[in-house]
């Protein structure tokens, strides 16, 4: 993102969202993936889909600003899923849509996704 605003409101969200996705909940890394693989027992390919990124809430597209109250942290997965979408849906339906996913142990691989609960 070549936005500095969205960067440095990513990093303050990062931190107020105590390092979790705010879709799936999930643990993110903002600077560190061998660190944040070796704490999971993880490999890097598989760190990347949980890279902390900036996520309009309302999208660009869609007339959304990078204004701090626009933006929160979300990992990788669930930013590029939102926006892989036709059209991308609300945040607060798409929240449910994954935590629901989540619910049942169906958005990140089954094995990553019963691992990193159990060790965070």
């Amino acid at each position: 993102m070549t936005d500095l605003r969205a960067h440095k409101y990513r990093a303050r969200r990062f931190v107020e969202q105590q390092q979790r996705c705010f879709y799936c909940g999930f643990p993110m890394w903002n600077r560190r993936p061998t660190r944040f693989a070796k704490r999971f027992g993880i490999s890097l390919k598989e760190a990347k889909r949980f890279r902390c990124t900036a996520e309009h809430v309302e999208a660009r597209c869609n007339g959304g600003s990078s204004r701090q109250d626009n933006i929160v942290a979300a990992c990788w997965h669930c930013n590029h899923h939102r926006h892989e979408l036709t059209v991308a849906p609300d945040a607060a339906r798409y929240r449910a849509h994954v935590k629901g996913r989540v619910a049942r142990g169906a958005w990140h691989p089954h094995w990553l996704h019963k691992m990193l609960l159990t060790l965070v």
